[in-house]
């Protein structure tokens, strides 16, 4: 998922200038970025260092290792940010520590949303209309950079983002998250808030339920983001006129949650084994009229760090 914006981002800062020739590149993952960033840096010629942190799964750690990826481990989430503003910790100091190295920024650079062009463009040839789209929302990079060129093609888009219960990105509080690839515990500035026209937030349960569900009846694998975004595509497909095109978009394949996911021991000891979702979402008519623990869909969609009256919203 993540191969479009990393080499679309060192290409540009090799074009500004910013990235010299054979400098390291420094970044913060928890996986899937990291791989994106490997095969950048073998492309373009840099070394790489990815900064991730105790909860990332070992084989992500192995991967990186085995494509010449230098793994900076992080044990301690931060009191405020948790693992996520622990890692942007580390990667300053390496940073400081490393003169002409260049952080992309995953998180907060434009230029991660604009690599995701091409695969809107695939999605305008391959299917000719789209008429409601389905993201998962981590750092913000691919469901702005979708959406906002298939709304060059189809003004009346309709953008559903997919957030994980205890998330922070779309108003709620910060909450321990067993889920990985969606969902912060800092605010990325790529998440295009106006553009969404509802969220839903998911629960790990209800993603592991609807991971096995899919891979028992479609044949499809994938992580944590795959199962919430089916969850909710699912719903939508269900409940709407049977011919309107809604696109799914799943991040990634299974092998990297076969220790999670896809194993009972590891779904017993956190209680997520057999957890069936409800038929349909909760709903909330604001993202702070309370905090949400399972499977709940808000159409009123807000930047948290704007004062409620003066925030960008959009209803549907």
């Amino acid at each position: 998922m993540k191969d479009r914006p990393a080499l679309h981002m060192v290409a540009c800062a090799r074009e500004r200038g910013e990235l010299k020739p054979g400098a390291t590149i420094v970044e913060s993952s928890s996986g899937s970025f990291g791989l994106g960033l490997a095969l950048a840096g073998i492309v373009f010629g840099h070394p790489v260092t990815v900064v991730t942190d105790s909860g990332t799964e070992p084989i992500m750690w192995r991967m990186l290792s085995a494509q010449g990826v230098r793994v900076d481990v992080v044990r301690e989430p931060c009191p405020v940010g948790g693992w996520q503003q622990a890692r942007r910790d580390r990667v300053r100091r390496l940073l400081a520590a490393c003169p002409g190295a260049y952080h992309p920024d995953q998180y907060h650079n434009p230029d991660h949303a604009a690599g995701y062009a091409t695969l809107a463009l695939e999605l305008v040839a391959q299917l000719g209309r789209v008429d409601v789209l389905v993201c998962s929302v981590g750092t913000g990079g691919h469901s702005a950079g979708v959406a906002g060129v298939l709304r060059t093609y189809f003004s009346h888009l309709r953008l559903v983002g997919v957030d994980s219960v205890g998330s922070t990105i779309f108003g709620q509080p910060a909450r321990p998250r067993l889920m990985r690839g969606l969902g912060s515990s800092i605010y990325p500035r790529n998440v295009d808030y106006a553009s969404f026209d509802e969220v839903h937030w998911v629960a790990s349960a209800e993603a592991v339920w609807s991971c096995r569900q899919l891979a028992r009846a479609r044949y499809a694998c994938g992580g944590w983001s795959v199962g919430a975004v089916a969850l909710v595509a699912g719903w939508i497909a269900r409940t709407q006129p049977s011919d309107l095109r809604v696109v799914a978009i799943f991040p990634d394949g299974p092998l990297r949650y076969f220790d999670t996911i896809y194993n009972d021991d590891y779904c017993r000891r956190h209680g997520l084994l057999d957890v069936p979702p409800a038929d349909e979402p909760d709903e909330i008519s604001d993202p702070w009229a309370r905090e949400v623990t399972s499977w709940t869909r808000c159409r009123r969609v807000v930047d948290p760090l704007a004062r409620p009256e003066r925030g960008t919203a959009r209803r549907r």
